[in-house]
């Protein structure tokens, strides 16, 4: 090692990683700055119209403002950051920015959450006080608005939601004409008011702006589970007001999966996860970097198995299992793209009882490594178990799930129970296993009344227990019991083929030939673009009632048709194809990815030999270059140095990494890794696969330190391009 770069090691080493604002790549402001968007933002179309006049020197400062409120209104709360900081950029003493940027974090998500420590939101505390430091230079309607925020977030106010509310319909008293409060409010409305009371405020705003996007929004949250039906219209607005934001589409997707509308739902859900993907690969974004994306796919999973699209479904749900990883991001089974794909894979699998498939070796991903992924491959193991008869195996995986239950993040104890009614009964008690059968249904119906599960989330069960219930009476023969089960999970999953195929057989078995062929006629529409062969289906065709499809739907919905949402983009996501990388290797010839056709690549964007951290990170990856090389694997470290200087570093050499010279910053810009906030330069790490497609990157104020787990990732990504 050459003397100059140990010392730069040693000094790395004893550093205890501190991290101050003044380091290459953080933010001269604060540390509240070294996270979030850096990167400039552009005129995001179809985003809404919510004007929200504010005091500024720079008259272009408004436009931004109000791409940010909209975006607010639609939950897009990085974007919205993005807009409001570029608003600084332009008047670095606007006030109102500074409340925008802390509106992001002090929403109608954050206000009642219990911890309201720094910690969880030190930043936007931070953005608070620079908003109140300027007080003074704003209008007294923006002093009211940056005092209630004051007021709700103080120290010690425990009724924060209570406080904004009061201080947000002052401002709407005093000034009539100011949308933007009473379009805050209705968020925070929410449970506090009844949801007709509420629907008032929301309707005031829509009198004098037809279009607003929060109000639409708003009215649909409202009523989401207290009376989804009564949010129709606003489902149709809401996509019409702002229809280049994907969240646009996915909330009217709540309601329409609610009431049985299953094709308008997934042409709802379907958009939006469209949406999100082209934003994600516009913007170089990755799965794990947004949760909009594997909840959208997640819902529209569920959706397509509730529309008999298994096969879709499926793929879906095996994408998001293969998507980039990360070792912070999105943490938590619900949170991670991998236990998004991993509840809907086994949602799915259960549902169409793949049982074969569930237990074939290497057909599931199983993530053992916590209680949570041993819990859900022990429940879906039972499950296949069950179906095929094997009582001992079964037993073996309930009993397993019975140790973990108390560890896992989801409660799945109905789930359970009906797992030991069904061992029960192919065990022959069948008196006390329809006992505990019927308990869990009614507890489950109970649940589902209170709206205490799914209410803003695909369910991650497969079932109601009254179709399982349904199901169990119905083979044995007693029909007018499952009729009662499945006109139960009928009130809960409105329009579900499952059960919509259980009610045609009963009814058929009992001799009501109109009620059957009505079940049927309706199990037909439902299915009308199923996949072929699906039991469910056929069984009902073999009655030869010959029922032509009903549409029992609360409106009238259009039939989905994915190849006709290609306009919009892809569905699932695959790796996108890397920016180009034009720069000068130290001899000063040109250097491309193309002259690495064929090799994964580490790109590594640095600030040069006078970061520490940068040096730091680059010894670690050196240290392990055998083990990079071996995945077939080559490092480019580039930073704004000239070739000449890159050539002459000795803090630099003696490292297996080619390194690159980027002066104008040009290819950092491209790849995002330049904060046009400050206009400086940022570390970032990115996964560059053999065919020259983005796998996995990481940017910001410190370059990456986990080797180990770009080396992981570097072999999965191998598995992955074999097949």
């Amino acid at each position: 090692m050459r003397p100059l770069l140990a010392a730069a090691i040693l000094c790395f080493s004893v550093s205890a990683f501190a991290v101050l604002d003044d380091q290459p790549g953080h933010s001269k402001h604060g540390s509240a700055f070294d996270s979030g968007m850096r990167t400039k933002p552009w005129e995001i179309e179809g985003v809404g119209n919510a004007p929200f006049p504010i005091t500024s020197k720079n008259p272009e400062v408004q436009k931004w403002f109000n791409q940010g409120n909209a975006l607010l209104h639609s939950f897009w709360f990085e974007e919205a950051e993005r807009s409001f900081r570029w608003c600084l950029k332009l008047d670095p003493d606007c006030a109102m920015a500074y409340l925008g940027l802390a509106m992001c974090g002090f929403n109608w998500f954050s206000m009642e959450t219990p911890v309201f420590g720094d910690k969880e939101f030190g930043r936007y505390k931070t953005f608070l006080k620079e908003a109140v430091k300027r007080k003074d230079k704003v209008t007294p309607r923006e002093l009211m608005y940056i005092e209630a925020y004051e007021a709700a977030t103080a120290p010690k106010e425990k009724e924060r939601v209570k406080v904004i509310i009061d201080r947000l319909n002052t401002i709407a008293g005093q000034f009539p004409d100011d949308l933007e409060a009473r379009a805050q409010a209705a968020f925070f409305n929410i449970g506090k008011i009844s949801a007709r009371d509420n629907e008032k405020v929301i309707q005031s705003i829509l009198a004098k702006n037809p279009m607003h996007p929060g109000a639409h929004h708003a009215s649909i949250h409202n009523w989401d589970g207290r009376g989804p039906v009564v949010a129709l219209d606003s489902c149709v607005k809401y996509s019409e007001a702002a229809p280049g934001i994907g969240h646009a589409m996915h909330m009217p997707g709540h309601i329409y999966s609610k009431i049985g509308m299953w094709h308008e739902a997934a042409i709802a859900m379907d958009s939006a996860t469209r949406i999100e993907l082209k934003y994600m690969n516009d913007r170089l974004a990755l799965p794990f970097e947004t949760w909009n994306y594997p909840h959208n796919r997640n819902y529209l999973c569920y959706i397509q198995e509730q529309l008999g699209r298994v096969q879709m479904s499926l793929q879906g749900a095996r994408d998001m299992l293969t998507a980039p990883r990360d070792p912070e991001y999105n943490a938590g089974p619900s949170g991670m793209i991998s236990g998004q794909g991993g509840v809907a894979l086994t949602r799915a699998l259960i549902k169409f009882e793949r049982w074969d498939e569930i237990l074939a070796p290497g057909s599931v991903p199983w993530d053992d490594s916590s209680p949570d992924g041993k819990f859900m491959r022990a429940f879906t193991e039972c499950f296949a178990y069950i179906g095929l008869g094997k009582t001992g195996e079964a037993r073996d995986r309930l009993d397993t799930m019975k140790k973990l239950q108390k560890a896992i993040f989801m409660p799945f104890g109905l789930e359970m129970e009906v797992a030991e009614a069904l061992i029960g009964l192919a065990e022959g008690r069948k008196s006390t296993a329809m006992a505990l059968l019927t308990k869990a249904a009614d507890d489950d119906d109970k649940q589902r009344k209170n709206g205490e599960f799914f209410a803003n989330d695909p369910p991650f069960t497969p079932w109601t227990v009254n179709r399982i219930l349904g199901d169990v009476l119905r083979a044995q023969g007693d029909h007018g019991a499952a009729i009662t089960a499945y006109e139960k999970s009928l009130v809960h999953e409105p329009n579900d083929a499952f059960t919509l195929s259980g009610l045609a057989l009963s009814h058929h078995a009992l001799g009501n030939i109109e009620k059957a062929s009505y079940y049927a006629g309706r199990l037909e529409y439902v299915w009308s673009g199923a996949d072929e062969g699906l039991k469910w289906l056929t069984d009902v065709r073999k009655l030869g009632l010959n029922a032509k499809p009903i549409a029992e739907t609360p409106a009238k919905e259009r039939t989905y048709n994915p190849k006709s949402l290609d306009k919009i983009g892809t569905t699932n996501w695959r790796p996108f194809a890397a920016p180009k990388l034009e720069v000068k290797d130290v001899d000063g010839k040109p250097v491309s990815l193309k002259n690495y056709a064929g090799k994964n690549v580490i790109l590594v964007f640095f600030l040069g030999e006078a970061c520490v951290h940068c040096v730091g990170q680059l010894k670690s990856i050196n240290d392990k270059m055998s083990d990079f090389e071996a995945q077939d694997t080559v490092v480019l470290g580039v930073c704004s140095a000239s070739p000449e200087s890159l050539k002459a570093s000795t803090a630099l050499g003696g490292v297996g990494i080619t390194f690159l010279s980027d002066t104008a910053h040009e290819n950092a810009r491209r790849f995002s890794s330049y904060d046009d906030f400050e206009d400086m330069e940022l570390h970032s790490t990115i996964l560059i696969d053999k065919e020259g497609k983005i796998r996995w990157k990481r940017t910001g104020g410190d370059p990456f330190m986990k080797i180990d787990f770009l080396l992981n990732e570097l072999k999965r990504i191998n598995q992955l391009t074999r097949f």
